[in-house]
């Protein structure tokens, strides 16, 4: 049924006004009053071969929502309800800002997959890095540091070693000056377009600083082995491309993190995760968790619930 809607109507509408429409129902939805509730039972991952216990927290089920769908915690019940095991906020930054000009989003349909150049579109939080994650610390389950966005100049910058090392440490200081009597989780986002020694290096900072953990990847620059028409591409422009082209490098950077650093870090899997199978493959490559974004774009509502199923089933042949 959604497949349907999306070829009639969703697919004829810009990328970014189907989006703010989705989310709005979403929204809407979750206000009722027990909508929530009912849905979240009836979409919930409720199989315990599911939960997944990490960063001192509980999961139900390690399929999550990437960041960039609510920029600003507006529909953390919704999207709850539709059957994730978390949902991953923002990105936050220190102060508020409109993001870059529209359009800027893309769907390149063959390739199921999104261009996007959002730039950091949200409400703000505070004055910079440490002083936004003052502002979320208390509650926030974990905070992560996104270093790895394509469409915010110079950030990816941050992500050589010597530069992203103080950034780390003084939010470290600001979320234990924050909150006192627990500790907030800290991690950082890397992008898949890091050579290996530089995935190596982060890598090591992270265990150097006691970081909790890394999300691997953000979205990529590369444009390759795309099947949609080159104009298409071309028309999009600039931006990070999200789904299935980006699953084989999102994938080597998750085995070769998890090489370099073992079970040191939990490691968040993110980018191209489609089906159950991909999902099942980031877990037995060393994810704990996993999260998509374009996936549920283009899956739809029940998807989440779809892909916590195949995983349960996978699972439980894995350990039969």
């Amino acid at each position: 049924m959604y497949r349907l809607f999306y070829q009639v109507v969703l697919r004829r509408v810009p990328a970014e006004a189907a989006h703010l429409a989705a989310f709005g129902l979403i929204r809407g939805v979750a206000r009722v009053p027990g909508a929530a509730w009912l849905l979240r039972r009836w979409l919930g991952p409720r199989d315990p071969v599911l939960r997944v216990r990490a960063l001192g927290l509980s999961f139900p089920g390690p399929l999550g929502l990437a960041a960039g769908f609510d920029k600003d915690a507006r529909g953390t019940r919704g999207l709850a309800a539709l059957g994730f095991g978390f949902v991953e906020v923002g990105t936050v930054t220190a102060r508020a800002q409109p993001g870059n000009p529209r359009p800027r989003m893309f769907r390149l349909a063959a390739d199921r997959a999104l261009v996007n150049r959002m730039g950091f579109n949200n409400a703000g939080a505070a004055a910079d890095y440490a002083a936004s994650a003052r502002a979320v610390a208390a509650v926030a389950d974990y905070v992560v540091v996104n270093v790895s966005s394509p469409n915010t100049p110079g950030l990816r910058d941050l992500q050589a070693a010597d530069r992203l090392k103080p950034v780390l440490v003084a939010v470290r200081a600001a979320l234990d000056a924050a909150v006192s009597g627990r500790r907030v989780p800290l991690l950082v986002k890397i992008a898949p377009d890091l050579a290996d020694a530089d995935v190596d290096a982060v890598a090591d900072l992270a265990l150097e600083l006691g970081l909790d953990g890394i999300i691997a990847t953000n979205t990529t620059v590369s444009r390759a082995g795309l099947a949609s028409p080159a104009a298409e591409v071309a028309a999009a422009g600039a931006g990070g491309l999200s789904g299935p082209p980006l699953r084989a490098r999102s994938l080597e950077v998750l085995r070769r993190l998890r090489a370099r650093a073992g079970d040191r870090l939990v490691l968040i899997a993110a980018g191209g995760i489609e089906t159950p199978d991909d999902a099942w493959e980031r877990l037995r490559a060393g994810a704990t968790l996993v999260q998509a974004y374009t996936g549920f774009v283009y899956g739809g509502p029940l998807w989440p619930r779809r892909i916590h199923a195949g995983l349960a089933r996978r699972i439980r042949t894995g350990l039969s």
